[in-house]
């Protein structure tokens, strides 16, 4: 007997994802339940060759539901997620509001997942920041292999990762660039279009952003704690993708070579990296895709034991749905969960 699935905010870009995706992978469920707001309900959406009717999540009533894979932001998340766990449902959130509280596990199955154990305090677990994800991906074995001290990152950010809003901003505004109209920029701060944006989320006191400020907290909690981390994030006019410029400091000598042979042998990894016209792979290649794409792995003369290295992913995927079904994958494989309705 399969499983019981909720997709609150099922009319999303992610939650349509994460549809998808539970259909792609075969995951065991006998019935899905696609969730959004009152104002969204009756709307269709997918599911594998089924096509399901959106219902509200205000009204819904979790207690014969296993899991609710939560896509409906942050201020929703800490309102329903503690109610819905109460009802015995796990919940796998996609928003930033449960990812640095202690009592619940921030999860990348490929990263760390023996910390899954401990979701049973709230029944809630997080999913990380879409550019955290894939970047703890590459980094976890190069960590085992040498212990990682210092990570400088800049990342090169999709407007997928500010919703469709910013996916439809972006293209009313190259449309606008070439038939000479205004040009209006309501999701950014500055046109996109044809332009980069060193600013994703607010502003912080010591003059980072919260993106910035979400890497370091994440990457601290899922790899190891004395890490030193600083970020940029930026954000840049591509549709799906993220991409990262890391350069990493390692407490003991490890070569591009040995990196690379390492990074081949990682579970979610997928090394392209020849030194020739293209032989690396960009965002617009990787979309549609669940690996974390490494390229220009390289030694960095600058610090003793350095590397740098080229991270891609498709940030709606990896960073977003796909990690989130992984997530589920994990409770199931690890027999942390059983379908209620087999219980009864």
């Amino acid at each position: 007997m399969g499983f019981k699935i909720a997709v609150a905010g099922a009319t999303g870009n992610v939650g349509r994802e994460m549809l998808d995706i539970l259909e792609e992978r075969g995951f065991p469920a006998d019935e899905v339940v696609p969730l959004a707001s009152r104002r969204s309900v009756g709307t269709e959406v997918s599911y594998g060759d089924k096509t399901l009717k959106v219902r509200a999540l205000e009204d819904y009533d979790f207690s014969d539901t296993d899991l609710c894979l939560m896509s409906a932001g942050g201020d929703i998340s800490k309102k329903y997620s503690p109610k819905i766990g109460q009802q015995g449902c796990i919940v796998i959130d996609n928003s930033s509001a449960w990812r640095y509280d202690s009592e619940v596990p921030l999860i990348v199955p490929e990263v760390n997942p023996d910390a899954i154990e401990g979701f049973r305090k709230k029944n809630i677990i997080a999913n990380p920041n879409c550019s955290t994800a894939q970047l703890v991906v590459a980094l976890k074995p190069l960590h085992d292999a040498a212990t990682i001290k210092r990570i400088v990152v800049s990342t090169y950010q999709s407007v997928s990762g500010a919703g469709k809003d910013g996916m439809d901003e972006l293209f009313n505004q190259s449309r606008a660039v070439f038939v000479s109209d205004p040009i209006e920029a309501k999701k950014f701060t500055k046109r996109i279009a044809f332009n980069v944006i060193p600013h994703i989320d607010v502003f912080m006191e010591d003059g980072y952003t919260k993106e910035e400020w979400k890497i370091l907290a994440e990457t601290k909690k899922m790899l190891d704690p004395k890490i030193r981390v600083t970020a940029t994030a930026v954000r840049v006019p591509v549709f799906v993708g993220h991409a990262e410029a890391v350069n990493i400091e390692f407490e003991r000598e490890i070569t591009a070579e040995q990196a690379r042979d390492i990074l081949r042998e990682a579970p979610g990894c997928l090394v392209v990296d020849k030194h020739e016209d293209g032989g690396y792979v960009t965002p617009n290649e990787c979309a549609g895709d669940d690996a974390t794409f490494i390229s220009r792995i390289r030694e960095d003369a600058t610090v003793e034991n350095g590397l740098a290295l080229w991270v891609v992913s498709d940030n709606l995927r990896k960073g977003a749905a796909l990690n989130t079904i992984q997530i589920a994958e994990l409770l199931v494989a690890r027999g942390l969960i059983q379908p209620k309705k087999q219980a009864a």
